[in-house]
């Protein structure tokens, strides 16, 4: 991939950052010659007002000119960096929305809002120096190199022996601590992994009791980023002590010989003059000072080429579910019957175990069919197969007599409504939260929803009513409440194929049969999969598929299966027992 498809839109920025810089540069370079001018004219007597009116006036508009340059250089930086930042975060933002569970599982949730992020923030803060840096600090050397040899070639020698010293030592530096930057990165997806799981299920570490057990889990991940971070930084603390150390040498031996100089001078042999001397001192520090620059940059490039590789590898990563070629974008879900055939998963491909075995099963559309089976049997999985959730290993599922993969992914899903196990609300209002259904939906529409789905009575008895703000995965409303909202907002969509994974679990049976009722009335056009752990909730199913370890055991009306399938019967049996004790 390349990045300058980041930097393309905002390549005005990139350039005149650079060239702002070269002017404060420019300002630098002629300010020692000036204020050495002063200094020889005040030392041999010739100094007069005009001629100092005049180097005052220079000075000014040095002083004018590198005052612009660098503020210029600054903001049009920070333009380019920050705009460069803010794609390339909604690039890779888009990119995941895209993935599929596999693509999420493989680089985890704590990885990915860290590379979103921390890195994303490592690159932006590494573009806007090397704008700032990266010709400023070659140019200062150059110029101010020419300018020392022009001065006196022979105290020049000086760097050739000092520069490749601090380029040696800077090196080895960013050498041993570029490895050691990943290692951080990865240290602190640890750490956002472990703080965004305890924040998220606050309510279940609070009612087992498991502060202490999550405190020490945080200060282990604290532990060993802190130590990641310690170990990087103990390379790169090195680097300001040695570049220090060689500009002070350099400059007490350019002192100690031009003074030799100036004194053959004064003498009346060839050397140099006092202004020549403060000429050549703060071209030193001028060279001196860009190399620390270039260091600098050099240092912060170890982090941020680390955080790059970081962020090129999301980019980079093909979703496993994605439209295929030939997927025809004309396609959509009209009728609502599904099949499978011959289908079999893995979640793990290299494994030998299969989730789902040879399953072969036709729900016409229209229909009702209910789900039922042990805890981890794949009904789950099953229908997640529907919308391409997953794809199966092998075998087919069709919709409409058509391969899932003969739809583009959004047409398939917008023909599919789904409330999944773990209902999910986001934070904004109720009324945001439905429009997830349909965003151009009428209030009537919504409301209607949330009456179907027993849920308007409760929102009419908040104060908003459905402008209530909702905290971040519906925390401030009951579990029943929540899947109440998430079936209201399934219906608001009216898909063809609605699945309801066991959504109606924390509501009490009557509400449950209310809801049933409603499906039959408002979706009387669509297909409905109930998976559930209740027989009541899917005893007047049209078909009941009984599902046994990744397979299907029985497949049937509730009086047939209970006459011929034992799974079933044990199931039945087992919950009536419940209710008569």
């Amino acid at each position: 991939m390349s990045w300058y498809k980041y930097i393309k839109p905002y390549l005005f920025y990139f350039i005149i950052t650079p060239i702002c810089m070269l002017v404060e540069v420019a300002g630098e370079i002629i300010m020692p010659t000036l204020l050495g001018q002063v200094i020889d004219s005040q030392a041999n007597g010739t100094l007069d007002v005009r001629q100092s009116l005049l180097v005052m006036g220079g000075i000014i508009l040095c002083a004018i000119l590198m005052m612009a340059g660098g503020v210029g250089g600054s903001y049009f930086g920070a333009k380019a960096s920050v705009n460069f930042a803010a794609d390339l975060r909604q690039d890779v933002f888009e990119k995941v929305q895209g993935f599929s569970f596999a693509n999420i599982d493989k680089f985890s949730t704590g990885s990915l809002v860290t590379r979103l992020t921390n890195d994303i923030t490592q690159m932006q803060n590494f573009v806007n120096m090397l704008l700032r840096m990266a010709f400023r600090a070659p140019g200062m050397l150059i110029m101010a190199l020419f300018m020392t040899i022009r001065l006196q070639p022979k105290l020049s020698v000086v760097f050739a022996v000092t520069i490749p010293l601090l380029l040696i030592c800077v090196g080895s530096i960013i050498v041993r601590g570029f490895s050691r930057f990943g290692t951080v990165q990865k240290k602190l997806d640890s750490l956002n992994s472990v703080v965004q799981e305890n924040v998220t299920n606050v309510r279940v570490v609070k009612s087992f009791v498991r502060e202490k057990k999550e405190i020490s889990k945080f200060k282990k991940a604290n532990g060993d980023f802190k130590e990641a971070s310690m170990s990087a930084m103990n390379i790169m603390i090195f680097m300001s002590p040695v570049t220090t150390l060689i500009m002070n040498i350099t400059i007490l031996l350019i002192i100690y010989l031009g003074s030799s100089m100036v004194l053959d001078g004064l003498s009346g042999e060839i050397g140099m003059g006092i202004g020549d001397l403060s000429k050549f001192v703060s071209y030193a520090n001028q060279i001196l000072f860009s190399l620390m620059m270039v260091s600098m940059l050099l240092m912060m490039s170890s982090r941020a080429l680390a955080s790059a590789r970081r962020v090129k590898e999301l980019l980079e990563e093909e979703p496993d579910i994605k439209d295929l070629p030939d997927a025809d974008p004309r396609l959509s879900v009209k009728n609502g019957e599904v099949e499978f055939r011959n289908v079999s998963f893995r979640y793990y491909k290299g494994s030998d175990e299969k989730v789902l075995d040879d399953i072969s099963l036709k729900i016409p559309a229209r229909s009702v069919v209910g789900i039922i089976g042990s805890t981890g049997c794949g009904k789950t999985t099953l229908v997640s197969m529907i919308s391409r959730l997953y794809d199966p290993d092998e075998g087919e599922v069709l919709v409409d007599g058509r391969d899932v993969k003969d739809y583009t992914i959004y047409n398939l899903r917008e023909g599919i409504g789904m409330v999944l196990q773990n209902n999910t609300l986001f934070s904004g209002t109720i009324e945001e939260n439905l429009r997830w259904g349909d965003e151009n939906a009428t209030m009537e529409e919504i409301k209607a929803a949330a009456h179907s789905a027993q849920a308007d009575k409760f929102v009419s008895s908040f104060k908003d009513g459905y402008s209530t703000e909702l905290d971040q995965g519906g925390t401030n409303v009951s579990g029943g409440q929540k899947q109440r909202l998430c079936i209201a907002r399934a219906l608001l969509k009216r898909p063809k194929v609605l699945i309801l994974d066991d959504s109606t679990s924390a509501v009490d049976t009557a509400t449950e049969a209310q809801i049933r009722s409603a499906f039959k009335n408002e979706l009387s056009d669509s297909t409905k999969i109930i998976i559930a752990q209740r027989i009541s909730s899917i005893i007047d199913s049209d078909m009941i598929v009984v599902m046994n370890e990744g397979r299907i055991s029985g497949v049937g009306t509730h009086d047939e299966l209970l006459k011929s399938n034992q799974a079933y019967q044990e199931i039945y049996y087992s919950q009536n027992e419940r209710k008569g004790a």
